[in-house]
């Protein structure tokens, strides 16, 4: 035990030192920068306003979302999962995911330049990429890099509704940070990073269309199919707990979906604003959509399913928020509302797995519409207003850029297959190393006794 402890002291003193030999590489950086760059204090107040909204939108939002759903002996130990991901991806962002996204690297991978976050530019704007490629932004890297982690901290969240009420807590911790840094991190570099290669097709992915909710629905699939179904699936009354907690963590994702893609103009200026406009309209188009499709399928409309079909909506916009117009959202909306409600109800028939919080069916489904009417509705002028020549590249169909189709469903197929493959693979090796279910008899008692021996009430 004296051994143990020893090495384990030994370890932290050795993270401490790393952490305190980046410091002056984090001043240098600092140096490179004209003594008369200014942050704009509006760009930079906008962004850490809406980097708080995106971390509300998993604790308390998706915790509470996922907790309502689940049945009552689940419950503590779902909200526990939203929370532990909070902490894990944090941590794991800072090691070494926001380097493997945002380092420079090639057009897979990035590189090892701000592990530790060695090297961050903390009271200057700063660029990604380099010449012509170049993006700059008007606020320091600190607050890019922490709005950044709350996408990664939410797309890791989000697996955990597919896998609810029978997964073992040691193996989801295990595997969410495995998929952070080899899964999330690799495709937010492809997409977001001026050197990766969806970024280079010319894919256009505002908020986390691929990167987000792509990526997470089908990470979700796959672990639902590994993990195979609940006991008593399909026999047994797995009817939510309290879906009052389940309409606040829909209200909560709702707002914070404001700063998920308004944020995601990287200011507060003309963009910002048309993506909060289109954020709205194609939330409140979602749960219409959906709402209406059950009241004619089943003659009523559920609560369950009226918040569901919001969040189908703000999916489906995430990708186009800042390309289109509010039209173009409402389609959007409306599309997915209806789409991810036959999702839901038919195709998870067809598919036969136990996604537990229909994940895929609201999530990928949904980032995969929004994805491709992004390719059809982007206007590009909306980003290049001074620029029509340059404008028509950012643009979709209905602009004359029919290529762009292709383009999104290029983006759409690798995240799939990345993103699957790689799921699967990890999952096999959680499962060599701690197993990844629970016992039977665990799953009867529920994972809140079973995993935290804690219970509700």
């Amino acid at each position: 035990m004296r051994f143990i402890m020893n090495k384990g002291i030994s370890g932290m003193r050795m993270l401490a030192r790393a952490a305190l030999l980046a410091l002056p590489a984090l001043v240098a950086a600092n140096a490179a920068f004209a003594d008369d760059a200014k942050v704009d204090t509006g760009d930079a107040a906008w962004m850490l306003t809406a980097t708080a909204l995106v971390l509300m939108m998993t604790v308390p939002g998706v915790a509470l979302f996922y907790a309502g759903m689940v049945r009552k002996k689940n419950v503590l130990a779902t909200m526990a999962q939203s929370f532990a991901v909070c902490c894990l991806v944090t941590i794991t962002w800072m090691v070494a995911g926001y380097s493997i996204a945002f380092g420079e690297g090639g057009s897979w991978f990035g590189d090892f330049s701000r592990v530790l976050l060695t090297g961050m530019v903390w009271d200057k704007p700063f660029s990604l990429g380099s010449g012509d490629g170049a993006v700059a932004f008007t606020f320091p890297e600190t607050i890019f890099m922490v709005f950044q982690m709350t996408f990664a901290i939410i797309t890791a969240a989000l697996i955990t509704g597919a896998v609810a009420d029978r997964m073992k807590f040691s193996a989801l911790c295990i595997f969410i940070v495995l998929w952070s840094l080899l899964i999330y991190s690799p495709i937010a570099h492809w997409v977001w990073h001026p050197n990766g290669i969806i970024f280079a097709w010319g894919a256009l992915d505002f908020a986390g269309g691929t990167v987000v909710h792509i990526n997470a629905g089908i990470a979700g699939l796959v672990a639902a199919y590994v993990l195979g179904k609940r006991v008593g699936y399909g026999s047994e009354n797995m009817a939510p707990f309290n879906l009052a907690l389940a309409v606040i963590g829909a209200a909560l994702l709702w707002v914070g979906w404001f700063g998920f893609n308004a944020g995601s103009a990287a200011g507060a200026g003309a963009r910002a604003g048309m993506a909060m406009v289109v954020t709205q309209i194609a939330c409140a188009a979602g749960a219409i959509a959906w709402m209406l499709g059950e009241w004619a399928v089943k003659g009523k409309p559920s609560v369950l399913g009226l918040i569901s079909g919001a969040v189908a909506g703000l999916v489906a916009i995430t990708p186009a928020s800042g390309w289109v117009f509010p039209g173009a959202a409402l389609i959007i909306g409306i599309l997915a509302g209806l789409i991810c409600f036959w999702g839901a109800t038919g195709l998870k028939k067809m598919l036969g797995a136990d996604d537990s919080l229909d994940v895929f069916y609201v999530h990928g489904l949904g980032g995969i519409v929004g994805a491709i009417l992004t390719g059809v509705f982007a206007y590009g002028m909306i980003y290049k207003t001074d620029d029509a020549e340059a404008a028509v590249a950012y643009s979709g169909l209905l602009y004359g850029n029919a290529g762009m189709v292709w383009i999104q469903i290029k983006s759409v197929l690798l995240t799939i297959a990345y993103s699957g493959i790689g799921s699967f693979v990890l999952l096999k090796i959680v499962d060599v190393i701690v197993g990844l279910r629970v016992t039977e008899e665990e799953e009867r008692e529920g994972l809140d006794v079973a995993q935290h021996g804690e219970r509700l009430g």
